[in-house]
């Protein structure tokens, strides 16, 4: 059985992601209203991936004879300055993240619950990946001065696939 204070932070961390998957999912509404559909294909891919990290969280309090509560989700922003505007933002919002993870480790660690601290280090792994990503895309947009450099990254983020876990 897992304990009320980690069970309490675990519900929270669904809507976290649940948040997360809102986010991308407005992103990528945002990039097909301005006519980039790879960025947009881009950032559907990670809304659907984050409703999974949502779905891990609960499967997991499942799993451990837990109660599942979902919260009520904020409405994310609509609007964004730029693509490379939007991709800062969605690199701030994964540094909350992680910051959110780090803090659900220590909590697993205070209340040694070893389980969920061995899960947990899946998503540690996650945050790193999700963070470089995002400062790669925010890398090679600062270096783009055209709008043909817009377009070819967008050609390329059009190839984004679903990975199926």
């Amino acid at each position: 059985m897992i304990g009320e204070r980690m069970l309490e932070a675990l519900n929270k961390q669904i809507n976290e992601e649940l948040y997360s998957s809102y986010l991308y999912l407005s992103m990528s509404a945002w990039f097909e209203n301005i006519g980039l559909k790879g960025f947009a294909n881009w950032m559907k891919v990670q809304a659907k991936e984050e409703l999974g990290h949502a779905m891990k969280f609960y499967d997991y309090i499942i799993a451990r004879g837990g109660k599942v509560k979902l919260h009520e989700i904020k409405a994310p922003p609509h609007e964004w300055r730029s693509p490379l505007h939007a991709f800062e933002e969605t690199l701030k919002h994964e540094q909350h993240i992680t910051e959110c993870i780090n803090n659900l480790v220590e909590l697993a660690e205070e209340e040694k619950d070893r389980a969920t601290f061995n899960m947990l280090q899946w998503f540690i792994d996650e945050q790193v990946e999700e963070e470089a990503n995002d400062e790669e895309i925010i890398s090679r947009l600062k270096m783009i001065d055209s709008s043909n450099g817009i377009f070819m990254l967008d050609r390329e983020l059009a190839q984004r696939k679903e990975e199926v876990e």
